[in-house]
C-alpha cells in the first residue's frame, strides 16, 4: 500500500511539472510575440526612412532661378578658369540644380558624378564637355572646355571623378557653396566690358536677295553699343533704327552703317533700297549674340 501511494505521488508530481512547463512555454511565446512585432515595426520604419532619404536625395532647397556659386575642389590641379574666380553659374529648377563650370584648358575630357571606380562600370553616364570662349583681362581670347555638372547638395562635398588625355580616371571631392541670385539685366546693360568685338548676328526679312554680313563689328562704351553693319549690296541709302535715320559711313562698295543695337534681343530695323525702279523701305530683324563676342585686337 505504501509502495502504491509513493507511485501515485510520483505520477502526480510529474503531471504538475509538465503542466508548469506548458504554462511556461505559453508564457514565453506570449513574451516573444510582442518582441517580434516591435522588430517588424522597427524594420518598417527603417524602410520608410530610407525611401524618404532616397526621395529627398539631390533636392536643392533653393528657388528656381540662376545663381552665381562658388565651386571648389580638393586639388589645385583641378579648378575653375582663373577668369571666373572659382565661380560657376548655378541653375535651379524644380529642386534640381546644375552648375556650369569653365576649366583652364581642354585637358579634361569627361567628368562623372561619382567615384572613378563607378565611372568605369558599364552604363556609367559620363558628362561631355562644352566649348567655352574665355576673354581675359589682357585682351587675349582662348577656347577651353566647360561642363554642366549636376549638383546633389549645397555646402557639402560630393564625389566628382575626371578623366584626362592620359586615359586615367581620378577621384575628387568638390563643393558648391554660397549661391547668390544673378541680377536680371536690362536691354541697355551688357556683360561685355568696354571695347571692340566681332559678333555673330541673325538676319531675317526681305526677299533674301540682300543680307548683312556676319560677324559684324560691335563697339561697347558704357551703355552705348554700336554695330558696324555691311550690306551685301551698295544700294541701301539709309537705315531707320528706333525712329532715327542713319546714312552710310562710306561712299564706295557695299553700303556700311553704324547703328545702335540691343544685344541678345531681336530688333526691327528699316533699310531703304534704291535697287528697284523706286526706293523701297523694307523691315528686317537683327539679333546680335553676345555669347559669340570675340575681342578685336588693337
Amino acid at each position: 500500500m505504501k509502495k502504491h501511494t509513493l507511485y501515485t505521488a510520483a505520477i502526480v508530481t510529474m503531471l504538475c511539472v509538465g503542466m508548469a512547463g506548458c504554462s511556461d512555454n505559453k508564457k514565453d511565446q506570449a513574451d516573444k510575440q510582442p518582441a517580434t512585432e516591435h522588430v517588424a515595426e522597427a524594420v518598417t520604419e527603417k524602410v520608410q526612412d530610407t525611401e524618404t532619404d532616397i526621395q529627398n536625395a539631390g533636392t536643392i532647397d533653393l528657388a528656381d532661378g540662376i545663381y552665381t556659386a562658388e565651386f571648389t575642389t580638393d586639388n589645385a590641379m583641378f579648378h575653375i578658369n582663373e577668369a571666373y574666380d572659382n565661380k560657376g553659374t548655378l541653375t535651379v529648377k524644380d529642386g534640381q540644380a546644375t552648375i556650369h563650370i569653365t576649366l583652364p584648358s581642354k585637358n579634361v575630357l569627361n567628368l562623372f558624378l561619382g567615384t572613378a571606380e563607378d565611372a568605369q562600370k558599364d552604363g556609367a553616364v559620363l558628362l561631355d564637355p562644352t566649348t567655352d570662349t574665355v576673354n581675359y583681362e589682357d585682351g587675349t581670347v582662348e577656347e577651353v572646355y566647360g561642363f554642366d555638372v549636376p549638383v546633389p547638395v549645397i555646402d557639402e562635398e560630393f564625389d566628382l571623378a575626371l578623366i584626362g588625355k592620359k586615359g586615367k580616371w581620378y577621384d575628387h571631392k568638390v563643393k558648391v557653396s554660397d549661391p547668390q541670385p544673378q541680377e536680371e539685366t536690362t536691354q541697355t546693360e551688357t556683360a561685355l566690358t568696354d571695347g571692340t568685338y566681332t559678333m555673330e548676328l541673325d538676319f531675317e526679312g526681305g526677299s533674301g536677295r540682300a543680307s548683312i554680313s556676319s560677324p559684324a563689328k560691335v563697339t561697347v562704351n558704357g551703355d552705348s553699343v554700336i554695330a558696324t553693319v555691311e550690306w551685301s549690296s551698295p544700294n541701301y541709302d539709309y537705315m531707320v533704327v528706333d525712329g532715327e535715320k542713319y546714312t552710310p559711313v562710306n561712299t564706295d562698295g557695299n553700303s556700311v552703317f553704324e547703328i545702335p543695337v540691343t544685344l541678345d534681343t531681336p530688333m526691327d530695323v528699316i533699310g531703304d533700297t534704291v535697287a528697284m525702279s523706286k526706293p523701297h523701305e523694307i523691315t528686317y530683324t537683327l539679333t546680335f549674340h553676345s555669347d559669340t563676342a570675340q575681342v578685336v585686337a588693337e
